[in-house]
């Protein structure tokens, strides 16, 4: 069985870009590649699934994504932080075009990724994590069977914002962070032992 990460891109690893599909466009969010770094160094496998409606759209090729994710892999792998697999979703069921416009499995958040994933790793669901800045991120984890994190960057500071905001109830996420580097302190110092609590936070805890 591995332990695995399993990461959204956009506001997650990188920051939020209107369809981001060109090398010179991509900047990784501050402390990203260390936070990546220091999973790989306790033991987990890494993993982005991420939706790609631009393809669907027509506004880059899934070549476009693949080039992209190679580039990445290009300025991450000399830090240690190299992710071991990318797997995007090039469909939408409203706006595609063509073969593009279809109702699927891989899109977030439904699950198709992570079963592809599947094909790869054993993966150890219990000491498993799905990371991501949107709410589709978490919910696909959930759906999955994995612990989830919302982390601030991209869209996710004011999601956490606006829902603890209303009348106090059970979050959708397991640990809110406000960055990724955040995120791998929640993880790794909590010791990641199985779904109970971490580091003395309740499973439904924030790190700020």
């Amino acid at each position: 069985m591995e332990r695995v990460i399993f990461l959204d891109r956009d506001g997650t690893l990188n920051e939020e870009v209107h369809y981001l599909h060109k090398k010179e466009d991509l900047r990784l969010i501050e402390g990203a590649a260390d936070a990546l770094c220091r999973f790989r160094k306790s033991g987990y496998r890494l993993v982005v699934v991420t939706n790609q409606a631009g393809v669907a759209r027509g506004y880059y090729q899934e070549e476009d994504v693949k080039l992209l994710h190679e580039y990445m892999n290009e300025i991450l792998r000399p830090l240690g932080a190299e992710i071991d697999c990318f797997f995007y979703c090039p469909h939408h069921p409203e706006h595609g075009i063509g073969e593009y416009k279809k109702n699927c499995s891989c899109r977030k958040p439904d699950i198709g990724m992570f079963e592809q994933a599947e094909q790869y790793f054993q993966v150890d669901k219990a000491h498993s994590w799905m990371i991501g800045d949107k709410l589709i991120d978490v919910e696909a984890g959930k759906r999955f069977g994995v612990r989830t994190v919302l982390v601030g960057t991209g869209y996710g500071a004011k999601v956490h914002q606006e829902l603890t905001g209303q009348e106090r109830r059970k979050l959708p996420y397991d640990v809110y962070a406000k960055t990724l580097a955040d995120a791998a302190s929640a993880i790794l110092e909590g010791k990641d032992e199985g779904r109970g609590t971490m580091g003395g936070r309740g499973i439904y805890g924030c790190f700020e």
